[in-house]
């Protein structure tokens, strides 16, 4: 792939690692790079921070221009771009080839590839099963939706490393035109997600399917048989399932409180995964088996298997704990996007809980969110963004009673303060959104971190409300 001298236009910089990486790739490259993206400079200022030492790179922030759509050589295209995006229509009209920093990265990468998709939980599987394959000695790497691009490292990457990737099903839709699907492919679950960008749910399954559909029989299937959707997905090689329940599959499944068996090719082996498993919640018990199911498949060592699960620490905004104040319990669990994430986050919890909920619009159906709001012992609801004012509509159905206070809220800040005042020692403040951040924040990162600050913050205000 000679890109040297080449005209080469990167569309969407972003915040979350592909666009730079993909720039800083094609700059190693040596490549003539144009930088366009919709945000300003301002917005998107890590990310041009982390670019400064390169020289050469052209930047038309705050919108975009035609020129360099018809002129360019190659296109790389952020996933987030919507397909029917009329700039890429340009392009394709000059005959530019498109293509996008994942699918550059698998285009060179060397090593097998073990992918993790989802609709919730893929992150924390992805993170939870580099951390075990690291735990072997073996090279790995970890990269794709999860935030960081391995397309600098390529050249790094040897062939008998392992490499972890997230995928989100719009990198999937592009991965799917190149034909191509990782050695151990991981689905978590499948729900309704993203409809604002795929339209339909067939779309949206057909997308996160591609991580199926090009597999051999060489290749191993890991799914989720405690998700039905899921586990009548087909494939072409080894299919190894995961479950809270034994039904005699090939796979890895809880078996009573303490031990889970392993079965694939006649033998049997037991794993104390609950017992290694610090996180909290039924969820994360899920994707630890998940992810031991792939190492195991990979013929990992339990020892390895062990030491991975023990040393894992919760990923920043998965429900973690980012402060203990005054007798409350702060969780920032930002990245719960999906009402599902919202759910079993709610479910990780047997203490009285003050959510954080609501935000953008992706077009996700919220009733059996709020359904589950209802149910738990929640004390208090700050609804917040585009959604609110729909939770508390739908939680009116719920708890006509309003036996769980709630205020639809103008602004974040307004939002702590009033779920603090409603709370009281023992009890946990939870940011589990449900929703996505756009609406009010730069993306859900900034939405956690500004739920942090609050909340390490907090010892006057909790002072004044106890006393």
């Amino acid at each position: 792939m000679d890109l040297h001298d080449r005209r080469v236009t990167v569309m969407g910089l972003g915040s979350f690692g592909g666009g730079l990486g993909a720039v800083q790739f094609l700059a190693q490259q040596g490549a003539r790079v144009t930088v366009t993206d919709n945000r300003s400079a301002a917005e998107l200022s890590e990310s041009l921070a982390q670019l400064a030492e390169i020289p050469s790179i052209t930047y038309h922030l705050g919108g975009h221009q035609r020129e360099d759509f018809s002129t360019a050589e190659l296109l790389v295209v952020s996933p987030a771009v919507p397909k029917d995006n009329p700039f890429l229509r340009i392009a394709i009209d000059a005959g530019v080839p498109l293509t996008s920093e994942m699918n550059l990265f698998w285009e060179l990468n060397p090593a097998r590839v073990i992918a993790v998709t989802g609709s919730n939980g893929k992150s924390t599987t992805t993170a939870m099963t580099h951390a075990i394959l690291q735990a072997t000695g073996r090279t790995c790497w970890l990269g794709g939706n999860i935030g960081r691009s391995l397309l600098p490292n390529v050249a790094e990457i040897q062939p008998s490393d392992a490499v972890v990737l997230e995928l989100s099903s719009f990198q999937l839709e592009d991965l799917d035109r190149l034909q191509r699907s990782p050695h151990v492919a991981i689905v978590t679950n499948f729900s309704a997600n993203h409809l604002d960008r795929h339209g339909t749910l067939e779309n949206y399954r057909l997308a996160k399917q591609a991580i199926l559909r090009w597999q051999t029989p060489a290749d191993f299937a890991i799914l989720n048989q405690d998700d039905a959707f899921v586990a009548s997905w087909s494939t072409r090689g080894p299919t190894l399932y995961f479950g809270l329940k034994d039904t005699g599959r090939e796979g890895l499944f809880l078996e009573g409180k303490d031990h889970a068996v392993f079965r694939f090719a006649g033998q049997e082996r037991r794993l104390a995964v609950p017992e290694w498993l610090s996180l909290p919640g039924v969820h994360n018990l899920q994707n630890a088996l998940a992810a031991a199911c792939a190492a195991c498949a990979l013929e990992a060592p339990v020892e390895a298997i062990e030491r991975g699960l023990r040393g894992y620490k919760a990923l920043p905004h998965r429900l973690e704990l980012v402060a203990a104040v005054a007798g409350r319990q702060f969780y920032n669990d930002s990245l719960a996007t999906t009402p599902e994430s919202a759910i079993v986050a709610l479910a990780a919890f047997e203490q009285p809980i003050i959510l954080f909920a609501g935000g953008y619009d992706k077009g996700s159906d919220l009733t059996e969110m709020a359904y589950a709001i209802a149910l738990k012992p929640v004390k208090a609801v700050a609804l917040m963004g585009t959604t609110g004012p729909r939770l508390n509509e739908l939680l009116d159905q719920f708890d006509p009673e309003k036996r769980i206070r709630r205020r639809v809220c103008e602004d974040f800040p307004t939002a702590f303060n009033w779920a603090v005042s409603e709370s009281m020692r023992g009890d946990i403040l939870l940011l589990s959104p449900g929703c996505a951040s756009y609406d009010s924040f730069r993306n859900f990162v900034d939405r956690g971190t500004q739920f942090r600050d609050l909340a390490v913050g907090s010892s006057s205000l909790m002072a004044r409300i106890d006393s």
